[in-house]
């Protein structure tokens, strides 16, 4: 896992809004999963805010391959998680969902982002991570995929 930290003095002290710091964690190693519950994607990134009034700004960028062997249409859901605490994503039925309408397997590879804005309240050390799942038997999820890399960017922006 790459991290890079970016200390920002462009904007005043005392200014909210000021980007304090960036951490980036990326990932080739593949994960694919069956199951309806949801898995670690291996796309993980780690970042002490500097005040508990900060605010993360979260970006994931990553490759996912979707299958079905038996039918035309396959879903998935992706979330981001704060520890262990979900954030973002995975309470929609299907919130990823593909159908090809032609009755025959199907695949599918693409990238998927997602952004969020949290509030941790908290100095301690956080970990962001995603996770993925499939809604139905007989689909499969896969992440990073023929070593396609996979980025989250975290941003503490200043409260």
């Amino acid at each position: 896992m790459a991290i890079t930290k970016l200390i920002s003095d462009s904007l005043g002290a005392g200014v909210g809004g000021k980007v304090l710091q960036v951490v980036t964690g990326t990932t080739t190693t593949s994960m694919s999963t069956t199951s309806t519950t949801y898995a670690d994607t291996n796309l993980t990134a780690n970042i002490t805010p500097s005040s508990t009034s900060s605010k993360i700004y979260v970006t994931v960028n990553q490759n996912i391959q979707l299958d079905d062997t038996t039918d035309d249409r396959v879903g998935a859901g992706l979330r981001i998680l704060r520890d262990s605490t979900v954030i973002y994503g995975g309470d929609q039925a299907f919130e990823i969902f593909l159908e090809n309408n032609t009755g025959n397997a199907t695949q599918n590879i693409f990238h998927i982002n997602r952004n969020y804005l949290d509030s941790p309240s908290s100095t301690s050390e956080i970990t962001y991570k995603t996770q993925g799942r499939v809604y139905q038997s007989g689909d499969s999820i896969g992440f990073n995929a023929s070593a396609v890399e996979g980025t989250i960017t975290l941003m503490e922006i200043a409260g």
